[in-house]
């Protein structure tokens, strides 16, 4: 290609020299120079041309050496190549052979295994003749000894098939049901004894109040002058103040003090607020009674807000709603028999977190649950429901899962349970309320209820003796084992627990013992 480029370059400037010498020639003869002139354009032209061949010929020279710099260029990357080329063929080459020695010692192993496979199946086929021999020798045998087993029995096979199966069921079903109740008997023992553990680890570690709340409250007054102050001109002023509040004031003889009664904690709570911002005031009339009532109600708002926060932070429960945290506030002024039920939501969320953790649970998910269990609590008094189904509408709406409501609706065993949540919750839930001092019940009552047990216990047939114990969360059962055998007796339980169930109202629940022995004495003498 360069070649050709510099020889096309030299006849361009060949044909240029060429051009000028003709156009200098033309112009000198058109123009009729004088001879010596002519001569001078002569020698010119002579010397352009000289110094074009020079110049060509230098052209050429580079040229031709160019081409040589290409050839042997050319020529050494063919070498290089070649050789490389050489190599690679020669390591191929190589691997070729390798392979050829590989498939050759292969195929000496193939060959000696092949006869040792030849080997072992003349073998074998050997044995297998050996063994068919054998095998007919030993049917021979048997059927002589089933023959000589039928004449002495005077049995056929079928029927001395039939009457040892029959034999060995009753046998297997023995054992069967031998092991099924030790089983039973070890696994009911087991569970019992690790959730007694799991319970009393759960009540150690929980520390509550045993205090219980009742349905007044008692306003502390700086002097008796004060209540004539209350009361007002004829009573105006404590008549306003009770329809204002909706509490009942209790004015008598005890040294200054009054008593605020209303079976609303809320209500009450209002109105001894107002009372006590009254007396410091010291303008008691009924324009300022509703005016400072107001007052009363937002601090009201704000200790409720506290309260739930208080709460929601102690037991690092997270992402809950506003209304679910202002209806756990409001729990702080609902009682259930004499117990504060946030008191109560609170102990049953620690317990039911503890439990939780030693059976392998999430305990976030069971304090959560025990928090809100009782939720609908803080507005039975509202709406139509238990306080169970409204609480677990309330934590549906407000974006609680379908665990934490299912827990909710299923604490008192109203819905069927879809975890093992909601059990851990009415364990924990029986442990908070019926604790010594934790629900306040009367003398009478208690007594009451402990007879109706036994009474109950004792209008079923073949039961000699009952006796409430544990404060009435159990009831031993004393049958007559000749009137009453085992099966009846378990189902004596069961039907006296259905009976308890329908005809009595009792806190958390009641255990029921029925007990069925023999006893013979007999003297040494």
């Amino acid at each position: 290609m360069n070649i050709v480029s510099i020889l096309i370059g030299v006849c361009i400037v060949a044909a240029i020299a060429a051009f000028i010498a003709g156009f200098f020639w033309r112009a000198i003869v058109d123009r009729g120079y004088k001879a010596g002139r002519l001569k001078e354009a002569t020698d010119e032209v002579d010397r352009i041309l000289k110094d074009s061949q020079k110049e060509a010929e230098l052209l050429k020279k580079t040229a031709i050496l160019e081409a040589k710099d290409e050839w042997f260029k050319a020529k050494s990357n063919f070498e290089a190549e070649a050789a490389k080329t050489r190599e690679t063929m020669r390591h191929e080459q190589q691997r070729i052979k390798e392979q050829d020695l590989e498939l050759k010692r292969r195929e000496e192993v193939i060959g000696k295994r092949e006869t040792e496979f030849s080997a072992r199946e003349n073998l074998l086929n050997s044995k297998e003749k050996s063994l068919r021999t054998k095998d007919a020798e030993l049917s021979r045998l048997i059927s002589l000894e089933n023959d000589k087993l039928e004449k002495i029995s005077q049995m056929s096979l079928e029927e001395a098939k039939k009457l040892l199966l029959s034999n060995l069921e009753g046998q297997v079903r023995y054992e069967c049901a031998q092991m099924i109740k030790e089983m039973k008997d070890n696994a009911r023992l087991e569970a019992e004894n690790q959730a007694k553990e799991i319970v009393l680890d759960a009540i150690q570690r929980c520390a509550a109040d045993t205090t219980v709340e009742s349905t007044v409250s008692v306003v502390h007054l700086p002097n008796d002058e004060m209540k004539g102050r209350i009361i007002g001109r004829e009573g105006r002023n404590i008549r306003s103040f009770e329809e204002a509040t909706g509490v009942d004031v209790i004015v008598d003889d005890t040294p200054e003090a009054v008593i605020l009664s209303a079976f609303d904690p809320i209500r009450r709570e209002i109105a001894r607020l107002t009372l006590e911002k009254l007396i410091v005031d010291g303008r008691i009339h009924p324009g300022r009674i509703e005016e400072l009532m107001k007052k009363s109600e937002v601090e009201l708002d704000k200790k409720i807000k506290e309260a739930a926060e208080e709460v929601i932070f102690e037991l690092d429960v997270h992402n809950l709603k506003p209304k679910l945290a202002e209806m756990i506030g409001r729990l702080k002024y609902r009682t259930s028999y004499g117990q504060n039920v946030l008191q109560h939501s609170r102990e049953v969320a620690m317990l039911a977190g503890i439990m939780a953790s030693e059976i392998g649970l999430d305990p976030k998910v069971a304090i959560r649950a025990g928090l809100l269990h009782d939720i609908g609590k803080a507005i039975d008094r509202e709406t139509e429901g238990t306080h169970s189904q409204l609480g677990a509408d309330l934590a549906g709406k407000n974006g609680e899962n379908d665990i934490i409501v299912n827990a909710i609706a299923a604490h008192h065993e109203d819905v069927e349970p879809i975890s093992f949540y909601p059990v851990l919750i009415q364990a924990a839930d029986t442990i908070s309320s019926t604790r010594p001092g934790v629900r306040r019940e009367t003398l009478t009552n208690y007594v009451s209820r402990l007879t109706n047990l036994e009474e109950i216990a004792d209008s079923f047939r073949g039961v000699s003796k009952s006796f409430v114990i544990q404060a009435g969360r159990e009831i031993r059962v004393m049958v007559e084992p000749e009137a009453i055998n085992d099966a009846q007796a378990e189902e004596l339980s069961r039907q006296l627990a259905q009976k308890i169930q329908d005809e009595m109202e009792f806190p958390g629940q009641i255990k029921i013992t029925v007990i069925r022995e023999r006893r013979f004495t007999e003297f040494a003498k």
